[in-house]
């Protein structure tokens, strides 16, 4: 566990490295680099998600934009963050958030390593 290439990703969580582990079973050097350069890049830090989460109390919708949820990111601009109820509720659940966005990226990352591999 301690020389895997997870390990380099700030903030990674057990539950984190074990998908990664599954996810990435029989990958190549070559593979996994490129997986960890496209993932290492989308991937969200729950320690980071709870500086966004403080933040949404100052510009509503800031978390949820960063995940992508753009819908409920304006929805949390125009209402300032539902009235400061949803921002609370994103800060308590801020790791939970990251991970959710982090699995998707996971398999968005898998999707374009295997493409690439498949071009070559």
């Amino acid at each position: 566990m301690f020389n895997s290439p997870f390990m380099s990703l700030p903030g990674i969580t057990p539950q984190e490295f074990s998908y990664l582990q599954a996810a990435t079973t029989g990958f190549n050097e070559q593979q996994l680099h490129g997986f960890l350069m496209i993932y290492g890049g989308r991937r969200r830090n729950p320690d980071d998600m709870l500086l966004y989460c403080i933040l949404g109390f100052f510009v509503p919708g800031l978390p949820r934009f960063l995940l992508n949820q753009v819908g409920m990111g304006v929805l949390y601009f125009f209402t300032y963050g539902l009235c400061g109820i949803g921002t609370i509720i994103d800060l308590v659940n801020h790791k939970s958030l990251a991970a959710e966005y982090n699995q998707r990226m996971v398999f968005e990352s898998l999707q374009m390593v295997k493409m690439g591999s498949i071009q070559q």
